[in-house]
């Protein structure tokens, strides 16, 4: 679909789905014209400002493009709650009509309370996605871990979204829990950016500070394709992180070995054909002495290659553990985790709600994550 002919449809959803709001709740609240009037405006100004918010990102020469961005996924948000809130309502009337016990006082009081708990709702996302992640701890217990490997911590961030609204002092934050965990390795599982290395190089750079025994190791996931892999790809290596194309690096403690890889996302084939992500060749070439195999996939999809490449432990992100009600309820259609500790064969997935997050400024029931993953004895 052409890009102009794709805008004009997505507006017009957009104002359908506001109209549907709109002619559900205003005139059910009973309050004077004026103040419906007034509604009214606000929701016209919603439809206008979601696509706006979502292509400020184009207009960097005008200083207010990121405040146009703030102002378009804060509606964003406000209307994804709203929408389901009063959907919600409709059906629950729907369902109390069928028993004559919609009452004019509870139609006119669940009006007015949808947009007051949308409201709610969205502040307290906001505040949930703006405050730093907390430190998830997850021991994977591994069969026959040597002992010089036991305890082995792999501190894992994902799907941070630098970008409109995530800027240098948030990933900073990020980068100094981190370090203090004083991890073995540090994993950075894609979606770090929304944007180009040269809007945004100023906004990465604290990632220079991630200190670990054994490095940081970082793999594209598709946001990364989408705001131009390859200069990605040089800026990670130029802030001294590893970047892993299907390969791996071997990590030793007395003797023992431990396997780091790392594949391109699930989707890269699609941007560039060298870049097809397969986690038989990131683990092509090892030796059979290694202990451990871990694999670094943005997407948990890859999880099924994985198991039958012969790793142990895969980290993935991608799916923000939904990040906000309903969408948790549509990541099962696309991947086969949505967040957490999960078993596939001999195959450990843990799959992290992500360190930061996409799109609206808004978290709820799906808190973010900084993730210790400390490899214990079976």
């Amino acid at each position: 679909m052409p890009p102009r002919r794709a805008i004009v449809t997505i507006l017009g959803l957009l104002a359908l789905l506001h109209f549907y709001i709109g002619m559900r709740l205003i005139p059910a609240t009973g309050l004077p014209a004026v103040a419906q009037i007034g509604a009214a405006l606000l929701l016209a100004v919603s439809t206008l400002l979601m696509p706006a918010g979502l292509l400020a990102s184009r207009l960097k020469r005008w200083k207010r493009s990121d405040q146009l961005a703030w102002a378009g996924l804060l509606a964003m948000g406000l209307f994804s709650s709203l929408l389901v809130l009063t959907v919600l309502r409709d059906l629950a009337l729907g369902v109390l009509a069928l028993f004559d016990a919609a009452s004019p006082a509870l139609v006119r009081a669940s009006a007015i309370g949808v947009p007051l708990l949308a409201f709610a709702v969205t502040l307290v996302g906001l505040v949930n996605a703006r405050r730093l992640a907390q430190v998830v701890e997850v021991d994977v217990p591994i069969k026959d871990l040597p002992a010089a490997l036991d305890g082995y911590s792999i501190v894992q961030i994902s799907d941070i979204h630098v970008g409109a609204t995530i800027k240098r002092g948030y990933l900073n934050a990020i980068v100094t829990r981190v370090n203090a965990l004083a991890p073995d390795a540090i994993a950075i599982t894609g979606d770090l950016v929304d944007g180009s290395v040269r809007h945004l190089r100023l906004h990465t750079e604290p990632l220079a500070r991630l200190k670990a025994r054994d490095g940081a190791f970082f793999v594209t996931g598709n946001h990364e394709y989408y705001s131009g892999a390859n200069e990605w790809i040089a800026e990670m290596r130029r802030l001294g992180v590893t970047v892993l194309m299907n390969e791996h690096v071997l990590c030793e403690r007395d003797g023992e070995r431990l396997m780091i890889a790392g594949v391109t996302d699930f989707t890269a084939h699609h941007f560039d054909e060298a870049h097809r992500s397969d986690p038989h060749r990131a683990i092509a070439g090892a030796s059979a002495s290694v202990s451990v195999r871990v694999l670094l996939a943005h997407q948990p999809r890859s999880a099924s290659a994985a198991a039958a490449a012969g790793f142990d432990l895969q980290l993935s992100g991608h799916t923000h553990g939904g990040q906000f009600f309903p969408w948790n309820l549509f990541v099962p259609l696309q991947q086969p985790y949505t967040a957490g500790l999960n078993r596939l064969a001999e195959l450990w997935v843990y799959t992290s709600r992500g360190t930061g997050y996409w799109g609206p400024p808004k978290r709820f029931g799906a808190p973010s994550e900084i993730t210790r993953v400390r490899l214990v004895a079976a």
